[in-house]
Parts: structure tokens; sequence; C-alpha cells
């Protein structure tokens, strides 16, 4: 069975210390990892607790993304049940992780140039100017207008993209491979706290997962055109997953023992990339893509290979 877990960089997740540095909340947390989800109520019981001061802890074990909640309806009303987020947290600096030289091959992928893909609602695809094909159909996915997406978004399944290898053309061996894009998770309407598994794989093995802590629409993008509507998923993270002789990191953390070893490039005339929300995903939260036009970034998927001599 696998398990999920939380990277936390001390030096950018203060938030979520704040919240372990309770011995209430760890119990709370605890409570919730070993017995399953609960109500506040059931919580209170357990600890023998005051139900104010469960309240209170739970709205901060929220707010720093290591439990969600949902209401359901209950004899009297509805009632807030409380779900563990995370099976593990692990409190770790990022390694120093030495970047890609000026001269490396970089490939710009638009993003409706993927060549296979399977989607589920809610989904659809956008350019700058408006929506192409129809709002959650799958089949839209095969639009030939899909050459115009700066905007991608589905509940579960995959995009997949096929980049040159350019470094097996030129006979060089690759170093290290990083691929950077914008992503969010995706919920009708917007929501912080929304995690989602966003898996990334390449030429059909799974390099990492990275927990999307929510879809974000607080504000516009800086990019985001001004059609497009206030209450739909605005902007994401810039994040980049680097595959070197070690194995494989996002943004300076290592998330996986996958190395370059293990994807032999040199047999490969092409690097496919695919961007995944399994449909067994613990957090399975959807996807937002953002290219160019939207977001914060106006970059393509950029892949980068770094190579020796």
């Amino acid at each position: 069975m696998s398990r999920n877990f939380l990277v936390v960089d001390p030096e950018e997740n203060l938030e979520v210390l704040k919240g372990l540095a309770s011995p209430i909340r760890v119990k709370i947390l605890k409570l919730l990892h070993v017995e399953g989800a609960m109500n506040g109520n059931e919580i209170a019981d357990r600890l023998g607790l005051p139900q104010s001061t469960v309240s209170t802890n739970v709205q901060i074990l929220e707010t720093c993304g290591l439990i969600r909640t949902e209401n359901q309806k209950a004899r009297k009303g509805n009632q807030k049940i409380c779900h563990s987020t995370f099976d593990e947290v692990l409190v770790m600096f990022k390694e120093a992780v030495a970047p890609l030289d000026a001269d490396s091959i970089e490939v710009a992928m638009p993003l409706g140039l993927y060549t296979s893909c399977e989607v589920s609602a809610p989904c659809g695809l956008c350019s700058v100017d408006g929506i192409i094909g129809l709002l959650d159909v799958p089949d839209s996915f095969l639009n030939p207008e899909r050459m115009k997406t700066g905007l991608i978004w589905f509940n579960q399944g995959y995009v997949e993209y096929q980049f040159p290898n350019n470094a097996r053309l030129a006979q060089q061996p690759v170093e290290a491979m990083e691929f950077s894009m914008e992503l969010s998770s995706e919920v009708p309407g917007t929501s912080a706290d929304w995690p989602s598994d966003i898996t990334l794989s390449v030429n059909g093995i799974e390099i990492g997962t990275w927990t999307s802590p929510g879809d974000f629409g607080d504000k516009r993008g800086v990019y985001t055109p001004s059609w497009w509507k206030l209450k739909g998923s605005q902007y994401g993270k810039l994040k980049g997953w680097r595959v070197t002789r070690n194995g494989t990191y996002v943004d300076g953390m290592k998330i996986s023992p996958v190395s370059l070893a293990d994807l032999d490039l040199d047999t490969h005339h092409s690097i496919r990339l695919r961007i995944a929300v399994k449909e067994d995903a613990k957090h399975p939260g959807g996807i937002n893509i953002f290219g160019r036009g939207f977001g914060n970034y106006d970059q393509d998927i950029i892949m980068r290979l770094q190579t020796g001599e």
C-alpha cells in the first residue's frame, strides 16, 4: 500500500511547522491517522478536550493543509468531517542541486501539442481568445484547434507529449534532465485547500509525484486574459522536476529514487512526458496546466537536457 507524505522545507513552509508546534494538534493528527475520519465531537470525546479547543485547532490544521474537512448531513443540520491529509511529514532542507549549464539543450512544448490523452470531466481547453470545443466533453481534446491551447484542465487521466531526444542526435550523454511547467489542482470554482497528486512519467516510467496544495483563484493570473472568469482557476505553481544520476527532485527536494540510469535515454529516439492524475491517487484533485497567455508564467512546458562532453 502506497503512503502519502509531505516534504517540508523549514525555510519556506513555516505555516506547516506552526501547525505541528502543538501537543494538542499532534494528538488530533495521530488520532485521525490511526482511527480514520472523525467529526469534531468524536475527536473531543476521544481526546477528552472541550469542543471549542478542538474546533480552534482543527481550523489551524486545515489552514496549513495538514487535514482536510468536508461537510456531511447529520440528524441536526451538517457536521464537519476531518480527514488526515498525509501519512508522514518529513522536514528537510532542499539539497544543493547545481543549476543546468547555460548551453544545455532546451525544447519548449506548446500545451496543445500532446500526442495522446485520456481525460475525464470536468475538463476543457481554452486559448487566449476563448474556449476550444465543448466544456466537460473529453472528445474535445481531439479538436484540431487544440494547437492554440493556453490552459488545460481535467479531473483524472493524462496528457502525453513527445519531445525530441536531441542529446541522442548530438551523440552526447545526458547528465541531468529537467521539466518546468505551471500547475495547480482543479475544482469547480476554486479552492486554495484542494490537494491533488500530480504524477510525471518519462518513457513509461514514473519519476515522481508532487501534491498540489490547491486551485488558486484569489486574484487574476498575471497573464490570464480578462475574459476568463474570476471564479475560474487563475494561476498555478511553477514546478521543476529534475532527474539526475542520484534520483528525481522537485524544486530541489528529492521525491524519488528514479535516476537517469533507470530511464536509459540513450536508447530512445524521443522523450515521452506524461502528466497525470492517477485513478488510484490518494488526492485525485484534478489538474490545471497553464501555458502561454495564462497564469503567472508566460511559458510552454520546458524540457532541458544537460549534456556531458
